[in-house]
């Protein structure tokens, strides 16, 4: 029983980390149907812009979108720790592929990813930018990384893989990743 224990707190300790967090409408058409309200853009993720003349906002916007492109085709692909193909994915796998596509190097980890980049106010987020969490009570360090796909008004939504739900797009105003969040980075 002991050994079953050990075992169990050691998967969750390499996992990132990520709760079951099942959020229920309090209307009376709820409906358990998953909605997705993140569309890919219409732009060729396969004709990334030169990286010499990224530093306009439009040509950011169009490297971020593909990138965004490329990790919502990985939408509903089950977590796997380690994971980085469609057969499964953890939260810095995702990542790690998505702007590795696009020729944009990003650490595998998701806290060696954390030292990447420019702090950004979590008001001043965009598309592409990164956000950083720490998911267990007593977390030394990052261990769970998601990357936004739209700021609407006030609410932020972000792709990242949950142990739970595999590669889904959440919002930051959801009581447990607002809780969780560290901070967010701009790589782009």
């Amino acid at each position: 029983m002991q050994k079953l224990l050990y075992l169990f707190l050691g998967f969750l300790m390499l996992n990132c980390g990520v709760k079951k967090k099942t959020t229920y409408s309090k209307s009376k058409n709820y409906s358990k149907t998953r909605k997705v309200t993140v569309e890919a853009s219409t732009s060729n993720p396969n004709n990334p812009p030169n990286r010499s003349t990224r530093n306009s906002s439009k040509e950011h916007s169009t490297v971020a979108d593909n990138i965004i492109n490329t990790a919502l085709t990985f939408s509903g692909t089950r977590y796997k720790y380690g994971g980085t193909t469609k057969k499964g994915m953890d939260c810095s796998g995702l990542l790690f592929v998505s702007f590795g596509e696009h020729d944009v190097k990003l650490p595998r980890v998701s806290y060696h990813m954390a030292e990447e980049g420019k702090k950004v106010k979590i008001r001043n987020v965009e598309k592409g930018d990164l956000l950083f969490f720490k998911t267990r009570k007593r977390a030394r360090r990052i261990n769970h990384v998601g990357m936004v796909v739209a700021v609407e008004g006030d609410e932020i939504k972000f792709i990242h893989a949950s142990t739970s739900r595999g590669v889904i797009v959440s919002s930051l105003r959801e009581g447990y990743w607002n809780h969780a969040f560290v901070k967010a980075t701009r790589v782009l």
